[in-house]
């Protein structure tokens, strides 16, 4: 079965042809997604009910919709007085205890409509999708809102089979003028499973990969830098432990430790118990040092400045 718009090549169909046609999905031109969780899109029955002539009065095109059920695939839109059904979305469940008309549009004379050369311009896109596309299950708020007015279009149910008809309706009269037939069945698509859903890492670029292994990494390299700092602080001798310059009655004497030692007190400068040792040749008394618990002899540096 060719598309519908796609009729519009051949011109304008005699009236009555409609009820030989069945509603199509959109082409994947103007819908790529289709259907969805709870939408359809239909393309719209252009130059399927008018003639080459234009029809006398004011009519519209109603939408209705069925589930597939096998008790009801071939039920009826209108009463024995050729009057369309008026049913809603609430009073049917849905579609499910019979068909329910989810929208209605005005019959667009093939002359009016807009050029497919033009679907391509962003700024009539809207425009151009609106004239040759019908979506069911497009209004996700009229079935909440108590003030909402008009044909309510709510979304359908998902992984549900649905059929479809269009039906001119005279408006002058308020009666059925002709009508398609009921679609072929069309599924909603099926919600993904939470386990079908792949999180594995694998799925990431390469960059990705990369770049997350060094982040991950980096703190573990800042510990050890650190580690490693405090060990070197511990095991570095300390400053002056092998050059120590005392300044002493005016003279500055340069010491270096020796092996040498005298116990002597607490061995601090200064005090009561320390003690000078006998002099050498150079006539200056040696002094004593505290290095480590132990008083280290110390040779005067030669001629030591004034203080």
């Amino acid at each position: 079965m060719p598309p519908l718009w796609a009729l519009l090549a051949l011109g304008c169909l005699p009236l009555g042809v409609g009820v030989n046609l069945q509603p199509q999905l959109a082409s994947v031109t103007f819908a790529t997604n289709n259907p969805t969780l709870t939408t359809v899109a239909l393309e719209k029955p252009l130059c399927v009910f008018d003639s080459s002539a234009a029809l006398d009065g004011t009519y519209e095109i109603y939408l209705y919709v069925l589930v597939d059920l096998a008790s009801s695939r071939n039920a009826s839109v209108q009463d024995g007085s050729m009057i369309p059904l008026s049913s809603t979305f609430q009073q049917t469940e849905g579609g499910r205890t019979g068909p329910y008309k989810a929208t209605a549009f005005d019959l667009t004379p093939c002359s009016d409509l807009p050029s497919l050369d033009a679907v391509g311009d962003v700024a009539r896109a809207s425009e151009i999708l609106n004239a040759y596309l019908v979506r069911v299950g497009a209004n996700g708020t009229c079935l909440s809102d108590p003030n909402f007015q008009g044909l309510c279009n709510p979304p359908l149910s998902a992984a549900t089979e649905y059929r479809f008809k269009y039906v001119l309706v005279n408006m002058s009269t308020g009666l059925v003028q002709d009508q398609t037939l009921w679609s072929d069945p069309i599924c909603t698509s099926r919600p993904t499973p939470y386990a079908a859903i792949d999180t594995w890492p694998g799925r990431r670029s390469g960059g990705m990969i990369v770049v997350t292994s060094i982040l991950g990494s980096l703190p573990f390299f800042l510990l050890i830098a650190f580690a490693g700092a405090i060990v070197l602080s511990l095991l570095k001798p300390s400053p002056g432990s092998h050059l120590h310059l005392f300044i002493l009655s005016g003279h500055s004497l340069l010491c270096m430790p020796k092996t040498t030692s005298v116990k002597a007190g607490h061995g601090q400068l200064g005090q009561g118990n320390d003690t000078r040792l006998p002099d050498h040749a150079g006539g200056r008394p040696r002094v004593p040092g505290d290095l480590g618990g132990c008083i280290h002899v110390c040779e005067p540096g030669a001629n030591a400045g004034q203080g």
